[in-house]
């Protein structure tokens, strides 16, 4: 795949950081996905494919998203208890990069959630953009058959799922490791901690793609998480249209 400009240093290492409250249900959905991506991987790379890890950060959990989780060995697992998904999801890459040293230019992070699921190709399109001298992937969300027929409705008519889009999804990120960290990781706060990496990451001036290709299913239920993520999000689209008013679809986080 090219991007365009000169070809980057080529990315060894990938870690992939799943933030999870309570997600006993969807998690499977989420790290059989993650299987079969990180498979994609050594199929396409050959002989040298990066090394990838994964670890799921259990923040609050109150469930059995625990023993979902170690039903995955390939997986790590941690636990939190600060009750904020920018703290996850800082925790979770903190973990799998303990030292400075790890945050190089051919080390690479990749964000979802539990109640997401990536396509086959989530991975391999990240690491043929960062070959292309990408520093930042912001990727699509499409909502599964939780969100009812009129929901959906209301969530195509105010997104467009094409190359170039404007939106930013926590579930939906790869990000060069290094300029992760200049951008000063992600912040400790229940919401928005993408949209404010993404800002950080673009004041910077870093080279980023915002493309279509690899769509993430994730939940469309109305009652999550997290008091800013999607499901309040769909939660607004629903009451404003009611209203004649819709929230802006370019700042919608995960």
């Amino acid at each position: 795949m090219t991007v365009g400009g000169a070809v980057g240093e080529a990315i060894d290492r990938v870690v992939v950081v799943v933030p999870a409250r309570d997600e006993e249900e969807l998690l499977p959905r989420c790290l059989a996905a993650l299987t079969v991506a990180v498979g994609e991987v050594a199929r396409v790379a050959g002989e040298a494919p990066p090394v990838i890890e994964v670890v799921v950060v259990l923040d609050r959990c109150s469930d059995g998203t625990a023993e979902v989780a170690a039903d995955w060995p390939a997986f790590a697992s941690i636990s939190t208890d600060g009750g904020g998904v920018g703290l996850a999801r800082r925790a979770g890459a903190r973990h799998l990069l303990p030292t400075l040293t790890h945050f190089s230019t051919a080390t690479w992070i990749a964000t979802t959630d539990a109640d997401s699921a990536v396509p086959p190709n989530w991975l391999t399109a990240q690491l043929a953009f960062a070959r292309n001298s990408v520093d930042l992937v912001l990727g699509t969300v499409v909502p599964d058959d939780r969100l009812s027929d009129g929901g959906r409705e209301l969530w195509d008519a105010a997104h467009r799922l094409v190359e170039g889009h404007p939106h930013v999804h926590g579930a939906n990120l790869g990000v060069r490791a290094d300029r992760y960290l200049q951008a000063g990781e992600f912040a400790l706060v229940d919401g928005n901690e993408d949209v404010r990496l993404v800002s950080a990451l673009r004041r910077l001036g870093v080279s980023e793609i915002r493309t279509e290709l690899i769509p993430v299913l994730t939940s469309g239920r109305l009652a999550g998480r997290a008091p800013a993520g999607f499901a309040g999000y769909l939660r607004d689209q629903a009451a404003g249209a009611r209203v004649g008013v819709l929230p802006d679809a370019a700042d919608v986080s995960l």
